[in-house]
């Protein structure tokens, strides 16, 4: 169990689009900073689409002296291209990944030589042995595209048989459906720390098409409050932050080992929570 307020965090970020992006995401980092993160992560588009802005990203991040983390997803890639660019990576001092099928880009058939992102893990564990800290995706609440919770959980007990060392969950706001998730891990003899993925709520249209992409459930009393607000923002902020709080506060309480923020390249909900939290 965590005690006090020793609980490590770490941050996701995505790869801006333009300069003025970018030079935003430098203030966010530098703000961020005050709260000592395990690592940062940086996503990787549909398709490896943003592949060359994650990996400029990621160097940056380790040149500012943080643990950075690539995204590395694996559909549409040969075994070839994989190795390719995890050389890459690892001539840029990254020692960290998080190893995803990834998503298809519109209009494309599946491809490639990797099917799962079981395949990939194994693929990376077999060509570079210990060289990555492999991080892979949970779905505590069931993944969008699995057959059945059974079949969701067998998969990711694959990708953990491959080698993964931890896992970092989709975001939700039900903290039942994580512990569930983690009890059903356990009774397969497996041991990998399950970090928690953490959306913070700041706008309720945007959280609610992600989270209709996503499959990640919004309890309907959190959907039908912030429905509730209109366009209030300042209500729709203090009760995210309310809400998230709450949740961080008990996952902490009943032993989660870490949280992951997906701060959607902003700091101001994530700093506020982290200091209610004591952070």
């Amino acid at each position: 169990m965590i005690h006090g307020n020793a609980l490590p965090i770490s941050y996701e970020f995505f790869p801006p689009k333009t300069p003025e992006g970018a030079e935003k995401l430098r203030a966010v980092r530098r703000q961020l900073a005050v709260r000592r993160a395990e690592f940062c992560s940086v996503t990787y588009g549909a398709g490896g689409s943003t592949q060359s802005g994650t990996f400029s990203l990621v160097q940056e991040i380790q040149q500012e002296g943080m643990s950075a983390a690539s995204h590395f997803s694996c559909v549409g890639a040969t075994r070839e291209s994989v190795r390719a660019e995890l050389r890459q990576l690892q001539a840029m001092g990254i020692s960290r990944l998080v190893a995803l099928r990834g998503d298809l880009p519109s209009g494309y058939g599946l491809g490639g030589e990797f099917q799962y992102a079981s395949d990939l893990v194994a693929f990376i564990r077999a060509e570079f042995g210990d060289a990555f800290h492999i991080e892979v995706a949970a779905y505590p609440e069931m993944h969008p595209q699995a057959r059945s919770p059974q079949a969701d959980l067998q998969a990711f007990a694959a990708k953990v048989q491959a080698g993964a060392d931890s896992a970092i969950t989709q975001y939700f706001y039900n903290a039942d459906a994580y512990f569930r998730f983690v009890d059903s891990v356990r009774a397969m003899g497996l041991d990998v720390p399950v970090v928690p993925g953490i959306m913070p709520i700041t706008s309720s249209t945007q959280l609610l098409r992600f989270s209709d992409a996503c499959g990640a459930e919004i309890p309907r009393w959190i959907r039908l409050q912030l429905q509730g607000y209109g366009d209030d923002t300042a209500s729709i902020k203090a009760f995210g932050l309310d809400v998230v709080t709450e949740l961080c506060e008990r996952l902490r309480r009943q032993g989660a080992p870490s949280l992951h923020f997906y701060t959607m390249n902003q700091s101001a909900a994530v700093l506020a929570i982290s200091e209610r939290l004591g952070l």
